[in-house]
């Protein structure tokens, strides 16, 4: 048992300040009129991955100027959101989340945190501990030698400088993934040169390269906005031909001739954009690996040396979301469950045996190759708030999955990805290196996603009785 000197309490304790927080705290209020809750954020604003990085865009909303929307308009809907249920109160900012152990005597959990502005640690008891933490918020380090010499400013995407100035200068961009996507084009007038650093040779059959295709980001008019927001279920019928399309696309997931003659067809649609599309004139692409770096050029294992007034790093993300210490039941650690398990892993992303009230809304294997985020996090929502019922009404202690339905489930997942371009035949970072298992991918179609988290019965859980039992005894007496 760990004890503290000082705790502050509440009904459900939530981490994370995102869209999978924003998301459960509505739903709390909604589905439940539960007021009695706290969300603690590291960042100093709410929002998550859409605060902390700027060249994100989220589908429309009905007041938008632009089909994806800019980093300002979907932190202005996010703010609302949270404003109209009466979220903003209950976040708690820069707040780092250290540690949670499930204490048995009162079926609750205790949780380290940090204020980052104090450097001070203090302690929160919660009888439901929701991880609602994202994946896209720590920068990949970049430890290239000569780092500390350069003299120009090295910026990763999600730590962009608003005030930093690009023009008529050399830029170096590391990366080839969706943030350099976003980023080459926004910048590729005001630079005088660019020189993009991939990762792999696009002549490297056994790992292919990126693809891109076409994706305008169309203007909506005022005559678009007052249809969406006055003619009933304008915006939610075109929200439904969105997903339906995206969801077409699914087919092209599986290891099949279907999926093969549909992964070929888009693979020759993007070959022919790129063609047609890329910029010939101040960028230049290269898979010559970085070795050095000097006040005012960066050199490569080739011997090439490159003009470079910034260094811009579309690096992707270190994905730490699961490194917090989390001790379940008899003392046993969610890394001691994984490696008995023998990969990450939780029941439909959201739970784990042994750790009762606990639940992930973003869990393992909760990704989607195809579709939006958005649409996961209200699902696993749903299913975290059918299955806290009994335990935010107080009718029951604590609530967990049963073990032998975490292990059918995963054993079926695995072998559903198994089937899908998701499995471990090529590099990613959806492969766990130690143990060769996808572990983000959610391989089924959205319709059996919303099924499952929507519909399918409680057998699969065990909830507690004695505390209500002997609360009900203590009150004959």
């Amino acid at each position: 048992m760990v004890s503290f000197e000082k705790k502050i309490s509440s009904k459900v304790l939530i981490i994370g300040a995102g869209f999978s927080g924003l998301a459960t705290a509505c739903q709390l209020r909604r589905e439940h009129n539960c007021d009695d809750y706290v969300i603690y954020d590291r960042s100093s604003a709410p929002g998550g991955t859409w605060w902390a990085n700027k060249f994100y865009h989220l589908p429309r909303t009905r007041t938008s100027r632009k089909s994806t929307p800019p980093r300002a308009e979907i932190l202005e809907y996010f703010n609302k959101v949270a404003d109209k249920y009466d979220v903003s109160r209950h976040i708690v900012q820069n707040t780092e989340w250290e540690g949670a152990y499930w204490q048995d005597q009162t079926s609750s959990w205790l949780v380290r945190l940090k204020d980052l502005t104090t450097g001070q640690a203090f302690h929160h008891d919660c009888k439901i501990l929701i991880s609602a933490v994202g994946a896209l918020v720590n920068p990949n380090g970049f430890g290239v030698p000569g780092v500390e010499d350069f003299e120009g400013d090295i910026v990763h995407t999600a730590a962009w400088d608003e005030d930093m100035s690009l023009h008529q200068k050399d830029v170096i961009v590391v990366g080839n993934g969706c943030s350099a996507a976003q980023l080459i084009p926004a910048i590729a007038k005001e630079a005088r040169s660019i020189t993009q650093f991939i990762r792999l040779s696009i002549s490297h059959s056994s790992r292919p390269p990126q693809f891109y295709l076409q994706n305008e980001n169309r203007q909506i008019d005022d005559n678009w906005k007052s249809v969406f927001r006055y003619v009933p279920g304008a915006l939610r019928l075109l929200r439904l031909a969105v997903f339906l399309y995206l969801e077409s696309t699914a087919v092209r997931m599986s290891i099949n001739r279907t999926g093969n003659k549909a992964r070929n067809l888009s693979s020759e649609r993007s070959k022919a954009y790129i063609q047609n599309n890329a910029p010939a004139s101040n960028i230049h692409l290269t898979d010559d690996p970085i070795v050095k770096i000097s006040p005012h050029s960066i050199f490569t294992k080739s011997g090439q040396e490159y003009p470079a007034d910034a260094i811009l790093l579309a690096t992707g993300f270190a994905l730490t979301q699961y490194d917090v210490e989390l001790v379940g039941r008899n003392g046993r650690t969610r890394n001691q469950h994984w490696d008995n398990f023998g990969y990450k892993e939780a029941y439909k992303s959201t739970a784990m045996s042994g750790f009762p009230n606990f639940f992930y809304v973003l869990g393992p294997n909760s990704g989607k190759g195809h579709t939006s985020a958005i649409y996961s996090i209200e699902n696993y929502v749903n299913l975290v708030m059918k299955v806290i019922a009994p335990v935010i009404q107080d009718r029951c202690s604590f609530v967990e999955v049963r073990p032998d339905s975490e292990k059918d489930y995963n054993v079926n997942l695995h072998e559903k990805i198994a089937t899908t371009i998701f499995n471990n035949s090529c590099g990613s970072y959806f492969i766990d290196y130690k143990t060769e298992k996808n572990w983000f991918t959610y391989p089924w179609n959205s319709f059996v996603m919303w099924y499952s988290t929507h519909w399918d019965n409680l057998d699969d859980w065990v909830y507690d009785v004695r505390w209500l039992m002997k609360l009900l005894m203590s009150q004959e007496d």
